[in-house]
Formats: C-alpha cells, structure tokens, sequence
C-alpha cells in the first residue's frame, strides 16, 4: 500500500494524511438529493495530519488526538476517524480493535479536507493492521459514506472529481508534480453548508484543466464570493498571496477558509512566507509542495 512511513514501535504503523487542495472548483448546479454537482481538480500537499496505530488485544477501538490543532477536535464517535474504523470493522467482520493516535496538523474546517484526508488515511492504515483486502470499488463506497472528499483522498493523488464526490479521474498536469505550494489559513472557522447555501447558483461553464496555463486562466473557485461574504478576511489572505513574487495562481480551496498560491520557485516560496508570517503572525502558514502519485 502507498504512503506508509516508518514505523515508530514494533506493531505500530503510520499513514500521512495529506491535506487536500481544489485548485479549481466549479459548482454547476444543485442536485435533487441537495448534494452540489461539481467539478473540481484535487490536488495534494506533501504536508498533513499524521495516524498511527497498533492492535488492541481487547477488541476496543480508541482514539487520541494531539498536536496544534487537537483541542478543536473531539476523539470520540462523531470524530471520522473513528467513523471510518467502525466502517470498516463491520464491513470485513473483523472483532480486532485499535489504539489510534491522530496528530492533527491541519486547521478543522478549514476547506482543505482535514476530516476526509483523516478518514481515508484510517481506511488505508487499518487494512493494513488488521490485513484485509477490499476490492477498490468497495472501499471507495465506504468512503462515499463517510464524505464527499473521502474516496479522492484514499489515493491521494491529483484527480479531477465530479459528481458529489464519486466521480473520480486520475488527471496528469505537465509541471504541477512538486510545484511550491503555500498554505494560509487566517484563524477563522466557516461552514461549509452556509458557504455553499449562499452560492448565487449560476453554472459559469465547466472546468477544463489539461494544462496549467488553462487551470490559471480558465479555473475559479465559484464558493469564493460567499466564502468572503461570510469571512471577509479571505479576500485580505488571497491579497496578500496574489501580491508575492513569483505567484503562479493564487485560490481559496474547497470552501474556505484555507487558501494557496503556488509559485514558480522554491525561493519565491520561502520569501512568501517570510513576508505573510512578518505581517500576519496569527495566521496558520504552512510551506510544502504538491505531491507527485
């Protein structure tokens, strides 16, 4: 299985939860389940929450969360970490239980797929400790209801997506693999229910991205407006970005409050973040890359 790291402990393994970024996300109409038909191009960052985990002889499955971020999360059954252990349990029949530990790196909420990357990173780790084998449209299933961005993020690999989520498509972008990418975060929390109710529900045309020069001139995030309504500070952080050196594209992901820009350089990149975190202290920054499959 893809992204397994070193293992801390004897019986312990790891999986990276890599934060999810939509460089473009068009929303083309509301569905009659009330589900959003959308088409957006998923990308992932190197950077991300981090799951460890060994076997529990009891049969129990637990959950402790640490990191930066951990007081803004709860570790018990609504968590979807523990959504998608007890998912999967059921699935395969297994009694086997789990101690997991979920080092939460990444802003709750914060429209880079935080609770989704978690969820798929559970999936992949505890088929891997309890040794299961799921055929991949199975899994993916399990991940559709658990959320919209799960499946995408079981691979986490760049992809254009539609549907609500299930429509999933490897997508190969020349240049985009590595890309210096900045993530800010002003400290803010939205929702994305309330994001997405204030979508003005125009369809402004579909999302094509076979390059990068497409993805910048053609691509937008149509949640942005509502996003900035809600979050006026946004509109500052996308400013801010759009302001440095070397920017390529500049965006807020997914429904906010999280926003990027990749840049031409891994110099650019760093004086970027110099600059942002001099003039914004509070503001969550995190330098990383866009990850290759």
């Amino acid at each position: 299985m893809p992204h397994v790291e070193a293992e801390c402990r004897a019986g312990e393994l790891v999986e990276t939860a890599f934060a999810k970024v939509n460089l473009a996300l068009h929303v083309r109409k509301r569905r009659p389940d009330g589900y959003h038909a959308l088409e957006s191009l998923f990308v992932f960052a190197e950077a991300g929450d981090r799951l460890a985990g060994h076997v529990r002889p009891d049969g129990m499955i637990s959950l402790r969360v640490e990191g930066p971020f951990a007081q803004m999360l709860d570790a018990g059954p609504d968590n979807l970490v523990m959504k998608a252990a007890c998912a999967l349990r059921f699935h395969v029949g297994k009694e086997d239980g789990a101690a997991l530990v979920l080092t939460k790196n990444l802003p709750v909420a914060s429209g880079i797929g935080g609770g989704s990357a978690d969820a798929a990173a559970a999936l992949r780790l505890l088929m891997r400790l309890w040794d299961v084998s799921i055929a991949p449209e199975t899994l993916e299933q399990i991940a559709l209801s658990l959320g919209s961005d799960v499946p995408a993020c079981l691979s986490s690999v760049t992809q254009m997506v539609s549907g609500r989520g299930e429509v999933l498509q490897r997508q190969t972008i020349p240049g985009l693999a590595g890309m210096p990418m900045l993530l800010v975060n002003p400290g803010v929390g939205v929702s994305t229910a309330r994001i997405f109710g204030g979508w003005d529900q125009v369809d402004r045309g579909a999302l094509a991205a076979s390059d990068l020069r497409q993805l910048v001139e053609a691509g937008r995030n149509d949640l942005e407006p509502p996003a900035m309504a809600v979050a006026p500070v946004i509109g500052e952080v996308l400013s801010g970005l759009r302001s440095c050196e070397g920017v390529a594209m500049a965006r807020m992901s997914g429904s906010g409050a999280t926003c990027f820009a990749l840049f031409d350089t891994e110099r650019d990149l760093v004086a970027a973040a110099t600059s942002l975190r001099e003039g914004h202290p509070q503001w969550w920054i995190a330098e990383t890359r866009i990850r290759s499959a």
